[in-house]
């Protein structure tokens, strides 16, 4: 296995690459920035320079990889545009990219109520929106995918347990980034995972359960 990760120096990409490579999993980063990517990310990580908006520099960039990791999101701005370009035609240039390719698995990170369209988040130029319709996107391009939708995003970890759920049945709660690479990780070694959306969030009273467990419930 070789995992490609875009939104690798992001808050949570920068995880998923942390816990690929705790796992002895080979990793190539995509960073748009050199000396940033070296900065914050394992020096185990194969950095390579290149970004979601531009198709032409993503060829190369996943070249021998066979699972992508997405993990990008459009940071706050006053360009109304942003998120749809960078959360929902970025996924789909590294969906078109993945498709020729035969990926293996495609793991998204997503949100949870990207279906309620009339969300306070959707006042940020849609982001909910656009994050729901990459989401539709990858779900009919016939590849393996998993959508991970994580609740309100944390930095610090803690010992909560996990809750797993179906699409559109969680609409609050928060969880730690950490969690969130780990079950984007894990997603690719359960095959209870493929092509699910599943919704997260942590709880300390949530009943503590093994992957297979967490992945398995969710219908």
């Amino acid at each position: 296995m070789k995992a490609f990760v875009a939104g690798a120096t992001g808050e949570t990409g920068r995880r998923i690459v942390e816990e690929l490579v705790q796992r002895n999993i080979t990793v190539r980063a995509l960073v748009r920035n050199l000396e940033k990517g070296k900065e914050i990310l394992p020096p185990a990580a194969e950095l390579v320079v290149g970004d979601v908006l531009k198709p032409e520099s993503l060829e190369k960039a996943i070249a021998d990889c066979t699972v992508i990791l997405c993990a990008t999101g459009a940071s706050p701005s006053l360009d109304p545009t942003g998120p749809y370009q960078v959360d929902y035609q970025g996924t789909k240039n590294l969906v078109n990219m993945a498709k020729p390719k035969s990926i293996e698995h495609f793991v998204l990170v997503s949100s949870l109520c990207v279906s309620k369209f009339f969300h306070p988040l959707n006042l940020f130029w849609l982001i909910l929106y656009w994050k729901k319709q990459a989401e539709k996107y990858l779900q009919e391009s016939g590849l393996t995918y998993t959508i991970v939708r994580p609740g309100g995003l944390k930095n610090p970890d803690n010992p909560d347990p996990i809750i797993m759920s179906a699409a559109d049945t969680l609409f609050e709660g928060s969880i730690s980034r950490t969690k969130v690479a780990q079950v984007s990780v894990e997603s690719l070694f359960q095959s209870a995972a493929q092509k699910k959306i599943v919704e997260i969030v942590a709880k300390p009273e949530a009943e503590s359960m093994d992957w297979e467990q967490l992945f398995t419930n969710v219908t």
